[in-house]
């Protein structure tokens, strides 16, 4: 099946809950060295977002899609810049093999807006994902085994992968990106918010929120 016929391929899933084709089993399509995949998505300090729904196409060609998702914390030292140091853990958000293809909906408090990415990577991305990379500090193998997503004010998004030993994390520089809103929403136009857009600024805001933002330009930071 070729890229470009994809995408289509995503939404159809996302909006009907079908599959595309037959999934292939475990048996059949094997795994990564170490497990499953992980991916996790944070934000900047004080510009909070939800992600509500998500699916892949991985390099098995197994659709999977995401309802119940991990939260999207925030990390108290991204602010200004994207710090490449951030650690976190997948409870839910787990592939059997990288992806090829992803679409997800996320919701930016920040911004009242929805938003849906769509992300193409490169097929390099196995290559890394599979290959050692130095210890841990248990004295283990160390694999570049999570996916981070950073999602910032105006849609922005950022991709890194995060080594399960002390380095810092990888940049991730995908084949294409494109994160839509508005009536452009395609697969994500239906999917129901997980956040209330009707607030007023600040009174409704989370103090912590207000007073970090506070005599700073909207949106802060380079992201």
């Amino acid at each position: 099946m070729r890229l470009r016929t994809f995408f289509p391929l995503l939404m159809l899933v996302m909006v009907s809950g079908c599959h595309a084709g037959e999934a292939q089993t475990p048996e059949e399509t094997g795994e990564m060295p170490y497990g499953e995949v992980d991916f996790a998505f944070f934000t900047p300090r004080a510009l909070p977002a939800v992600v509500t729904k998500a699916l892949i196409i991985d390099d098995e060609k197994v659709v999977s899609t995401y309802r119940t998702l991990d939260s999207t914390p925030g990390d108290p030292d991204t602010t200004q810049i994207w710090n490449n140091r951030v650690r976190m853990h997948a409870q839910f958000n787990k592939s059997r093999h990288p992806p090829v293809l992803m679409l997800f909906c996320w919701d930016s408090i920040i911004d009242k807006k929805t938003y849906e990415t769509r992300i193409t990577f490169s097929s390099s991305l196995r290559d890394a994902m599979s290959t050692p990379a130095g210890k841990d500090r248990r004295g283990n193998i160390a694999w570049y085994k999570t996916l981070l997503f950073g999602l910032a004010p105006e849609g922005k998004v950022r991709i890194w992968l995060q080594n399960s030993g002390p380095v810092a994390n990888l940049p991730v520089e995908p084949v294409k990106i494109t994160t839509l809103s508005g009536d452009k929403l395609d697969a994500c136009k239906d999917v129901p918010s997980r956040i209330d857009f009707n607030y007023s600024i600040p009174d409704e805001y989370d103090q912590y929120i207000k007073d970090f933002i506070q005599g700073k330009k909207y949106p802060y930071g380079n992201w």
